[in-house]
């Protein structure tokens, strides 16, 4: 387990046992200390391809609404965010590849139409890195949207009128770090209490870069106690120099009593990784490696009124015929506890550049309609935009059954 607390009473152990016990932690510790990957990598690695089918959506212009676009300017890495009216979304993205100054839109009716560039902070000029935005909700009932900056240092800004104004960034503490932040839970039974998860690998969490030779990707936890408005420093969950774990994206299982988080594994030596939380984040298992058909960067998973799961995410799928695709997977949330490869995956558009597309926003609207936005080169030899695609899973079960051609 990788624990991101300590502090807790535990029942104490007969004398004999506990000395046994105690040499036993020494020995695995000094085993840990000499090889501190042997968990991941005693176990043999994931087929790197998958079976399930393909659906093919990327040719349906019909489904795509474009966001932004701007002749000669690259836009990229949205997120969104969906209001409890259950039809407002806000967007954020940088002019820039992974930075540049911050654009804010609104949709106000499920994305079908989206406003001009709405006026912000001066300051989200400077932006270094990906901005995301989430809702927080203090434990007096307050509702506040924060969005993050990140590199050094990771600084915030706060809405309270659900984005009409934004406070300027403001710095978050004296640490930063990659995609900061990628996941924003909020924690049961603790009003108010939310938990983050980001990354870095060492030159961006302190003010001076401390890169390993060979280089460490670190995965991060740090937690708000006053509904999004402060952060504690945060604390590492796992390093690694052997498997990149990186991109944390979270999702909640149907009962609430457990946290998932799928991984980017950024040196492609192995499929992506999944972590798991049985008590709101205090404890993490061991990661491990999850089906070739969950492989890819920037997991975003929301379900389906039917129970089902959609996750968006860029395909870096070792072996695929949609690799460098904005693509999806659709399958049961017990399927990533138990290994299995799902339903299905979607091609939900196709990329013309390598794979610099899909920091995917993923919505659902009451009626099931699933709004995912993201950007991507989806013109040949021009710059990245912004498009929302629109679909239900009924719609990619149809196709499914009437055997679409797949990639």
């Amino acid at each position: 387990m990788i624990n991101s607390h300590t502090g807790s009473k535990r029942q104490r152990l007969p004398v004999f046992p506990r000395r046994l016990l105690g040499i036993g932690v020494v020995f695995f510790a000094f085993l840990v200390f000499l090889h501190p990957f042997a968990q991941i990598q005693a176990a043999e690695p994931m087929p790197a391809g998958y079976t399930i089918p393909v659906v093919d959506i990327s040719t349906d212009t019909n489904r795509q609404v474009i966001v932004d676009r701007e002749s000669g300017q690259y836009l990229g890495h949205p997120t969104t965010v969906l209001l409890e009216d259950g039809k407002t979304i806000l967007i954020v993205y940088p002019k820039g590849h992974g930075r540049g100054a911050i654009v804010l839109k609104r949709s106000t009716d499920g994305g079908l139409t989206w406003s001009e560039r709405l006026p912000v902070p001066e300051n989200w000029a400077t932006s270094l890195e990906t901005p995301t935005i989430h809702r927080v909700v203090d434990a007096q009932g307050k509702k506040r949207l924060i969005v993050w900056s990140g590199l050094y240092p990771a600084r915030l800004s706060v809405s309270e009128d659900d984005g009409k104004t934004w406070a300027p960034l403001t710095l978050a503490g004296d640490w930063g770090g990659i995609v900061v932040m990628g996941s924003v839970e909020r924690l049961r039974g603790q009003p108010g209490h939310y938990l983050a998860l980001f990354h870095d690998d060492g030159r961006f969490f302190t003010k001076s870069p401390n890169v390993a030779k060979p280089p460490v990707m670190t995965l991060y936890q740090t937690e708000s106690h006053d509904g999004g408005l402060t952060w504690d420093r945060p604390c590492s969950l796992f390093s690694s120099g052997e498997v990149h774990l990186c991109e944390p994206g979270l999702i909640r299982s149907p009962d609430g009593k457990q946290l998932a988080v799928l991984l980017r594994e950024n040196l492609r030596r192995r499929n992506s990784h999944a972590i798991f939380s049985n008590d709101e984040g205090r404890t993490w298992t061991t990661p491990r490696e999850l089906p070739a058909a969950l492989t890819g960067d920037r997991h975003v998973g929301k379900y389906a009124p039917d129970g089902r799961l959609f996750i968006s995410f860029r395909d870096t799928t070792r072996v695929s015929p949609t690799k460098g695709d904005w693509v999806g997977w659709v399958g049961m949330y017990d399927d990533i506890v138990a290994g299995h490869e799902g339903q299905c995956r979607v091609r939900i558009m196709h990329n013309t550049k390598a794979a610099d597309c899909a920091y995917p926003g993923v919505e659902v609207l009451p009626d099931g309609t699933f709004v995912a936005t993201t950007y991507g080169h989806w013109t040949q030899g021009e710059p990245p935009y912004i498009v929302s695609v629109r679909f239900t899973l009924t719609e990619l079960d149809a196709k499914l059954k009437s055997g679409v051609p797949s990639p």
